[in-house]
């Protein structure tokens, strides 16, 4: 039998982007927020225009308009180009964060000269508080810390210096420092927001779709297996009972012949029922899960070279609950793996319902469990237990698979019950 493992941890972005279909949902998402980017670097530079341009400083102001004008020009160029750039934008982007912070202490610098005269730096350092902002859209939180510390450090510099043209005492200067600081603190910790809510939604699309390719080869694996089970059963034994008939027709009727295909028919169609008991149990829903269990572990018992004992004094009689199915599933899975895998004499099904909980016990005195076998077993195809397990999570439950102290394997499948 193979053991149970823990959840799959979430993914990082490098794993992400190997899932092929994951990855389209990850550029997509990692260029909504470029086409973010590129807008606001549009607005910034249009506002570092109009600063320069309606409240110009007398010394230097051809050279602020014109880092101011190739600025804009630049920034439409970006909105663009940046949607027809793909994975180059994606990859490249995070670097135009930098030239933002210097085209605007660039021009602040060249404005400031002229800050006895003019308020075009103190206009200008109002724009510091729009870069954080670009840079909390991007998924790099180190790039974004590395954009704003600068830009709080810059804006320091820059009222520092303006203080004594401008009248500002250090407390005013400390407070909207302060501020912007906030935004930058603030535009770091929703960067990682950001990354982190794409690796969990990542993560999760992941896990769907690989638990998809799991049923789709769960499906394969079911239709394989009946498909051995009716061939070396109940087809062997309707093609002797055709071959006794044509024996019958070309001589005059024998008694053993008869014999011989009524024993053929007979043992299909016990195989045939017991086949349809194991895909769909009339009985667990006429008679519940008890009885379906000690059904199942009669048709178990003749597949495999052990005894099956079957518990359920746990069990209320009668009762029937909306874990059946799962549970009966659950056991019919773990008593097939000690068919394939256990080689055991002797097998303990238990059934029990305790504290709002229900669960089916499965005990072999067989070889026991390897727990560093279950990855090579699940990569070969082997993911019943798997599929189980996820099911069984997925309504709250639980499987553990280990060894039994005294030899063999202890398996436990577990779901909440509820009030019964």
């Amino acid at each position: 039998m193979a053991s149970s493992s823990s959840p799959a941890p979430l993914l990082g972005l490098a794993e992400l982007a190997d899932e092929q279909r994951i990855d389209t949902i990850l550029i997509d998402h990692a260029l909504q927020g470029i086409r973010i980017q590129v807008l606001l670097r549009l607005l910034l530079s249009v506002f570092v225009l109009l600063s320069v341009a309606l409240e110009p400083p007398v010394h230097s102001a051809g050279i602020c308009i014109a880092i101011a004008a190739v600025y804009v020009a630049w920034c439409l160029g970006g909105v663009a180009v940046a949607p027809r750039a793909g994975i180059l934008a994606i990859r490249f982007a995070w670097l135009t964060l930098f030239l933002d912070l210097v085209v605007l202490v660039a021009v602040t610098a060249v404005a400031s000269q002229s800050d006895e005269s003019s308020w075009t730096a103190d206009v200008l350092v109002t724009g510091f508080a729009i870069v954080p902002m670009i840079a909390a859209i991007g998924m790099r939180p180190m790039v974004c810390a590395a954009v704003v510390v600068p830009t709080v450090v810059v804006y320091f510099v820059a009222n520092a210096i303006a203080r004594v043209p401008n009248g500002r005492p250090w407390s005013v200067i400390l407070l909207s420092t302060l501020v912007i600081g906030i935004l930058a603190l603030g535009a770091v910790l929703l960067s990682r927001l950001q990354r982190s809510r794409v690796v969990t939604i990542g993560s999760l699309a992941a896990e769907r779709s690989r638990l998809l390719d799991e049923v789709m080869q769960i499906e394969h694996r079911e239709r394989r297996d009946l498909a051995e089970h009716l061939h070396d059963g109940a087809l062997q034994y309707v093609l002797g009972a055709r071959q006794e008939l044509a024996v019958l027709a070309a001589g005059s009727p024998d008694p053993q012949v008869v014999g011989r295909i009524d024993e053929a028919l007979g043992e299909s169609a016990r195989l045939l029922r017991s086949t349809l008991g194991e895909l769909h149990p009339a009985v667990l829903d006429q008679s519940g899960l008890a009885v379906a269990l000690i059904d199942l572990a009669d048709s178990i018992e003749r597949r495999g070279a052990f005894t099956v004992s079957v518990d359920t004094v746990g069990w209320p009689d009668g009762i029937r609950t909306p874990v059946d199915a799962v549970l009966f599933a659950s056991a019919r899975e773990l008593l097939t793996n000690v068919v394939k895998h256990a080689q055991a004499g002797t097998v303990q099904l238990t059934a029990e319902v305790d504290e709002g909980r229900a669960r089916v016990v499965v005990v072999d005195d067989g070889v026991g469990v390897d727990p560093q076998l279950f990855d090579q077993r699940v990569a070969g195809g082997h993911i019943g237990l798997v599929s189980r397990r996820v099911r069984l999570e997925g309504q709250g439950g639980r499987l553990t698979v280990a060894p039994h102290p005294a030899g063999g394997t202890v398996a436990i499948a577990e779901v909440p019950v509820g009030e019964l």
